[in-house]
């Protein structure tokens, strides 16, 4: 290999490793590998930048506007309705979850639609006496596999199909190519749930963490005509304190929320703080504080129209990880307040202000109702609560649904290009109303486009410079020219990227070296690229390893082996499955 080839291959080892030992984002590693590799003239400037056209990527970005037409419309919520009903096990549970969830993550990306249910599935869970942990791990898990069954079901299908179609300059796969092989995926897997699952997930208390408000808020007033009365928050000395943060005042019936440092201070003020409740002696040491006169009651425990208590779990995005809370300046940086943390299913106790956020980290948050709505499609967090301030265009319900099913019909049945089928489904949902422009612009995930076109440029980086040829012939050598064992390798080796680093990137990066190994072999690349498609969207064994595992780590209250305990299981079972019919279907 020449100096070019040792480059490409050192910056694709730096990609991994910084994605595995550190907390860079994805898409910043994607661009700086992408401006490395442009600026050594290794890729030319329309070399490098060709994934931000490529027509996977394009596809992806109309796919996430459709599913936010779909979700705003409150399409989701008529399947939700009318399929949960009243089960009296938690297997027939399963039985009434796995129908919608599947139906709607084979057509739509799976994170708006687990963002839909978890709360859904909160409600129904009481109703029907069945805890909420014994429930949300198979429905991400379910997600995840419906998603399986068609090429718009993960955005990982489209990259890859996008990629195999520039690198080959083949057609590509049409929409149900790959649902010979998820079906049977999908089945076996549902059926491994719905037997093992309600025995092995534990029956925990989901709110157990967050259930007693008292336990980690403190309250006091402010005396009336005392020393404090005119000075503002930082002047009183209050918003620099060790080992609690002021949340919250009630002044004469009115909450303020979020409280700036600015604001001043008026005699009777009942001030709550959250953080360690062992610090009330220090607070009623400052001159001008008292003890509260409601100490009965607590002020959180009244609803009030001028605040909202958010659970939010904290996204592999996010901005403050790594960041001690009080480092994180949550109320400049999000107009929100940090009641408490909890970490494996636990409240984390201590001083609040110092501890070190987590990706999967879930927050209890006091923040005015607008929070909600910025949010909800921010990516530092995921959004886990029942509140919604822009309520869904119902009467554009059937409407969206009917958008939907013309699109994968045309597609489906050859009449127009899966790209041409997305953008307009996409543009329909627009011109109906079943979604605004705002919402679509929000539903835009910036973060996985940029890392899905950086991914382009690193692939098409190792093909080049023959990085991938060599990869290649070793792994060929390493099989003994066992087609068999090629194939396996390729899925044992994507499925542990994708544990790692995200799914797209792991599938982007094993495509050229898939196709360079199945042109010296001789062998068809189709159970190739599907093997890649599998392994990368298959990712039971850890919370991180998924977004909908993420999202619905906190809800449940789960602990990091919760999911090794299940996941590694589902693993196994669907690389088995995956490997028994691709083998079948095209016998090597």
């Amino acid at each position: 290999m020449d100096w070019q080839a040792w480059f490409a291959l050192a910056i694709t080892l730096g990609v991994l490793l910084s994605l595995i030992l550190t907390s860079v984002r994805p898409h910043v590693a994607m661009l700086i590998a992408l401006t490395l590799l442009s600026a050594s003239g290794i890729l030319t400037a329309g070399e490098a930048l060709s994934g931000f056209s490529n027509s996977g990527l394009i596809t992806v970005a109309a796919m996430f506007v459709v599913a936010a037409g779909i979700h705003s419309s409150g399409g989701i919520d008529i399947l939700v309705r009318k399929l949960l009903g009243n089960p009296k096990t938690t297997r027939g549970a399963y039985a009434r979850i796995f129908s919608p969830v599947v139906l709607l993550s084979a057509f739509l990306n799976n994170t708006p639609v687990v963002a839909t249910m978890i709360p859904a599935i909160n409600v129904w869970a009481q109703k029907i006496g069945i805890n909420p942990s014994k429930i949300m791990i198979p429905l991400s898990y379910t997600a995840i596999l419906g998603g399986t069954l068609t090429l718009i079901g993960t955005s990982t299908n489209l990259v890859v199909n996008g990629q195999y179609q520039s690198l080959t300059g083949e057609a590509g796969f049409s929409i149900f190519s790959i649902t010979i092989i998820g079906l049977p995926v999908a089945i076996a897997g549902l059926l491994f749930m719905w037997v093992f699952f309600p025995k092995w997930l534990p029956d925990l208390n989901k709110r157990q963490a967050f259930k007693n408000v008292r336990e980690f808020t403190l309250e006091v007033s402010v005396e009336q005509n005392g020393p404090l009365v005119g000075k503002s928050v930082r002047e009183a000395g209050l918003r620099d304190l060790k080992s609690v943060y002021l949340v919250e005042i009630d002044r004469n019936g009115t909450v303020l929320t979020a409280v700036a440092s600015e604001e001043r201070l008026q005699g009777g003020d009942r001030l709550v703080f959250a953080g360690d409740t062992q610090g009330i002696t220090d607070l009623l040491r400052i001159r001008g504080i008292e003890p509260s006169t409601n100490a009965n009651s607590s002020a959180l425990d009244d609803e009030r129209p001028e605040r909202c208590l958010v659970e939010a779990v904290v996204s592999p995005h996010c901005a403050s990880i790594g960041e001690a809370i009080r480092e994180a300046r949550f109320l400049e940086r999000y107009g929100a307040v940090v009641l408490a943390v909890a970490r494996n299913g636990e409240r984390v106790e201590g001083n609040l202000s110092n501890i070190i956020l987590s990706a999967g980290d879930t927050l209890l948050l006091e923040a005015r109702p607008a929070f909600v709505s910025r949010q909800r499609y921010n990516k530092d967090f995921l959004l886990i609560n029942d509140l919604d301030t822009e309520q869904p265009r119902h009467n554009k319900a059937y409407l969206s649904w009917a958008i939907l099913i013309t699109l994968v019909a045309a597609a489906g049945f050859g009449f127009i290009s899966m790209l041409n089928a997305a953008l307009i489904g996409a543009s329909l949902m627009l011109l109906t109303g079943c979604l605004s422009i705002s919402q679509a612009e929000k539903s835009l995930d910036l973060t996985v486009i940029i890392t899905i076109a950086g991914s382009f440029a690193l692939g098409m980086a190792l093909q080049k410079t023959g990085v991938a040829s060599t990869i290649a012939e070793n792994i060929i050598s390493f099989s003994q020219n066992k087609p068999w064992l090629m194939l396996l390798l390729t899925y044992l080796v994507v499925s542990l990227l994708t544990e790692m680093i995200t799914n797209n990137a792991a599938a982007v990066l094993m495509v050229p070296i898939v196709l360079e190994m199945t042109a010296k072999a001789g062998l068809s690349n189709e159970p190739f690229i599907f093997a890649i498609m599998m392994a990368a969207s298959a990712s039971f064994a850890t919370p991180l390893g998924y977004q909908t595992n993420l999202m619905v780590y906190g809800p449940g209250g789960y602990r990091f082996k919760d999911f090794i305990k299940v996941g590694i299981p589902m693993n196994i079972l669907v690389c088995i499955t995956t490997m028994t019919v691709l083998l079948l279907i095209w016998p090597l």
